[in-house]
């Protein structure tokens, strides 16, 4: 049986001494999170992870969502696990106290997240998918819609999804088919197929709540190979009135459940919308006027706001499962005996070492640590930064360009990166790995998806090279590389954290040379910048956790002097520090030559 215990000393150790989150309570949404609550949510947040939705996690994958009839039922355990859930408002964590949330900000709900998807993936899908949907909802849609619908999803009343994929159309949306036609009401009838629907249908709640893009026909009815009619809709199973009752079933039908992989307990939908009544979601698309350009609808915009939100989150999916990887190994390789130390027998009363004693076996595991409590500590960064963006403080703008730098590298590598420490897992266990009764082949199979979706990580690659680096000039870069050379510069007399100033100073000279080759050679011809923006988010992952063990090397040193109680805990995390500093930032170079070799022979493929 697999275990999974919340890394809440972790949580404590970035929250509270990395980012002194007491400091931060100017911003919006932090004035009354005092140190109290933060430990009270988290705690509580980590024992519900840990008894109630964990149990269910291998015998949810076994089982599997169920397709009969048209009818959608998930896994034993899960509506009882959903009902606890909403009962206990985490679902309403994050959403604004006037429609019944807690009002919590990004960076405990994304803390709580993380523990939830860790235990169980599946899940937590469901009602974190309801929580992009209400949030799209709330900041697009009419009064009536945030009162008599968010509010219901929000207490977890009923659920919510996400709508984009279609059989012939994955990231290019110019190639959607489907379509909104407008009545004389004002509402409009869609019609068309989405696939690979996350809780597109279940058993969980009464009603689903459907955020689905969609484009307006023209004045003639022609449907255009662009973004100028793609909208964003509201389309509920069930129809729900401006007075909040809930009506007949609309027009909308669960062709499938895919057969996946692996989240196997997470109703991936085929969905069928057929005349389906829908709302118009922000305002009414303008049509091109004679030998006017067409450009992306002002609907796009609610819809990105959703993915956004929806590639952090999946970004923290990476982290959740090489956490729950890392745990299960290690506990594996305290258990498990075979062969000895190559500098002798460890326990020479014994048949053989523990496998722990191992080089190569700790490599395995140092790396997932290193991965995991490193990106942990940098997504909190962004989400502190994501704050800053909305206060009043002079730095505001800069940190809104830094969120919107990271998160492309957050879905991206922390995805790769997690399935990687899924995999580091599994070859601890050898053989034992390979089966489904030590559960960790399931790390494996639930991780794959997270570098698939929401944008697949070689998109994200071009996100970051193609329109975050030179956004407005260049800003986002030229803000994040002078935040870091001015933190090296104030802290490079430190003669006890060189090893880790040097390494990153190493790591960042690399990536400011990688931005100035693209900078020059993609612009020239845009292939470079294709054929090496995988690499480039690569390294600059790699570079931003440099600086995150960095910074947490100098307050495990300062902790260190003072003779803690659990100076273990420390001692480790200068360990998983160095690892990342010499085994890691020797990548960038590397990844260097890569960029700098251009697309030339990438292109000569046929």
């Amino acid at each position: 049986m697999p275990v999974y215990r919340a890394p809440l000393d972790d949580y404590r150790f970035v929250l509270n001494e990395l980012l002194e989150l007491d400091k931060q309570r100017d911003l919006p949404g932090f004035e009354d999170l005092t140190p109290d609550l933060v430990e009270d949510i988290l705690t509580n947040a980590g024992k519900f992870c840990e008894e109630v939705l964990h149990p269910i996690n291998q015998s949810g994958d076994e089982e599997g969502a169920h397709f009969e009839n048209g009818v959608v039922r998930t896994p034993k355990g899960f509506k009882e696990a959903y009902k606890a859930y909403s009962e206990a408002g985490w679902g309403a964590l994050m959403a604004p106290a006037e429609y019944g949330g807690s009002g919590m900000p990004t960076t405990i709900t994304m803390a709580v997240a993380e523990m939830a998807m860790a235990a169980n993936q599946s899940f937590a899908m469901y009602p974190g998918l309801t929580g992009a949907a209400y949030g799209a909802l709330l900041a697009t849609g009419e009064p009536w819609m945030k009162e008599q619908i968010a509010k219901r999803m929000i207490s977890g009343e009923w659920c919510g999804t996400m709508c984009l994929t279609e059989p012939g159309c994955g990231t290019d949306l110019r190639l959607m088919k489907t379509k909104a036609v407008e009545q004389p009401d004002g509402t409009y009838k869609l019609s068309g197929t989405k696939i690979f629907i996350s809780g597109g249908d279940h058993d969980l709640t009464d009603n689903i709540i459907h955020m689905v893009i969609a484009k307006i026909p023209d004045a003639d009815g022609h449907i255009h190979d662009d973004l100028s009619t793609v909208n964003f809709f509201m389309v509920p199973k069930f129809l729900v009135g401006e007075d909040g009752k809930m009506g007949a079933r609309n027009g909308v039908t669960t062709g499938g459940i895919e057969k996946k992989m692996g989240i196997k307990a997470q109703a991936t939908c085929v969905l069928n919308f057929d005349e389906a009544k829908a709302w118009r979601l922000g305002p009414k698309p303008t049509p091109a006027k004679p030998g006017e350009k067409r450009s992306a609808s002002a609907g796009m915009a609610g819809m990105f706001g959703m993915m956004n939100g929806a590639r952090l989150g999946v970004g923290i999916q990476g982290i959740a499962i090489g956490e729950i990887a890392y745990q299960n190994g290690y506990q594996y390789v305290h258990e498990r005996r075979v062969g000895h130390a190559l500098t002798g027998p460890k326990e020479p009363d014994k048949p053989a070492d523990l496998e722990i004693v191992h080089p190569d076996v700790k490599r395995l595991l140092l790396h997932a640590k290193s991965f995991v409590e490193g990106a942990r500590a940098l997504a909190m960064w962004t989400t502190i930064n994501m704050a800053v963006a909305r206060s009043k403080r002079p730095e505001a703008e800069q940190a809104g360009l830094l969120a919107d730098l990271m998160t492309p590298v957050l879905k991206a590598f922390c995805t790769d990166q997690g399935f990687e420490a899924a995999n580091n897992a599994m070859q601890v266990y050898g053989g034992h790995g390979y089966i489904r009764d030590n559960g960790v082949e399931q790390f494996v199979r639930d991780g794959r998806i997270n570098q698939v979706y929401e944008g697949a990580n070689g998109v994200q690659a071009m996100d970051l090279v193609g329109r975050k680096l030179g956004r407005k000039g260049g800003a986002a870069p030229f803000a994040l590389f002078g935040q870091i050379n001015g933190w090296l510069e104030e802290n490079g007399k430190d003669a006890a954290l060189e090893p880790f100033t040097k390494a990153t100073k190493r790591s960042l000279d690399t990536l400011q040379t990688a931005t100035l080759w693209l900078a020059q050679n993609g612009l020239a011809n845009p292939n470079n910048a294709g054929a090496g923006a995988s690499d480039y988010l690569r390294m600059m992952g790699i570079t931003m956790l440099a600086w995150m063990w960095a910074r947490m090397a100098k307050v495990a040193q300062a902790k260190l002097a003072t003779n803690p109680p659990n100076a273990a805990f420390y001692k480790n995390k200068l360990t998983a520090a160095k690892y990342w500093m010499e085994r890691m930032v020797p990548e960038c170079p590397m990844l260097l030559e890569r960029i700098q070799a251009g697309a030339e022979t990438v292109m000569e493929f046929e």
